[in-house]
């Protein structure tokens, strides 16, 4: 048995390519950006232009290693937190939603790249939002969207838009 039975080319470079996206996710998870009274980051850009480039299965994939390597302690995500400090606390439904968001992506990508990605978005609010209720009390979906997802609907709409765009160049010329 040699090296390109147990890993296909066409496996390898979507091996590789969904780790260089994780890393993404990564850098794009330390980038702020302040408008005020907002700040957000650009983590979904990254999660939704990985979705976008590689596809429902290798997006996953790639959600799954950035997950993987907050959980194994590297300050991975927001703020430089890693999974100890970030997974259980108020916002950490946002990052379990991204690997939610990969399967629901994967479920409806046969209907459009466009179509998956609201889908995935909408994903991750729900999540984000479930969790963040249950940190804050059980305060109700409706007062942790009033603080979760109303205010970052039009950032989020412009990284969902670049998303897709990019995703869409970047893909081609990947292939």
């Amino acid at each position: 048995m040699n090296i390109r039975e147990v890993f296909p080319i066409k496996n390898t470079r979507a091996m590789v390519q969904a780790s260089l996206l994780a890393s993404l996710t990564a850098v794009c998870a330390w980038i702020s950006i302040p408008i005020p009274p907002l700040t957000f980051t650009l983590q979904t850009f990254a999660v939704l232009l990985t979705l976008g480039i590689l596809g429902g299965k290798w997006g996953t994939v790639s959600i799954l290693i950035y997950l993987l390597l907050g959980m194994a302690g590297l300050p991975v995500f927001s703020g430089f937190q890693t999974g100890a400090a970030a997974l259980p606390g108020p916002t950490g439904g946002f990052l379990w939603g991204f690997l939610a968001a990969g399967l629901v992506y994967r479920l409806l990508e046969r209907l459009g790249k466009p179509i998956a990605m609201i889908g995935a978005q909408l994903t991750v609010y729900l999540c984000g939002c479930w969790w963040f209720s249950f940190c804050a009390g059980d305060s109700g979906m409706a007062a942790a969207a009033l603080v979760c997802v109303v205010p970052y609907l039009i950032p989020d709409g412009i990284k969902l838009i670049l998303a897709l765009t990019l995703s869409d160049r970047i893909g081609k010329r990947l292939k």
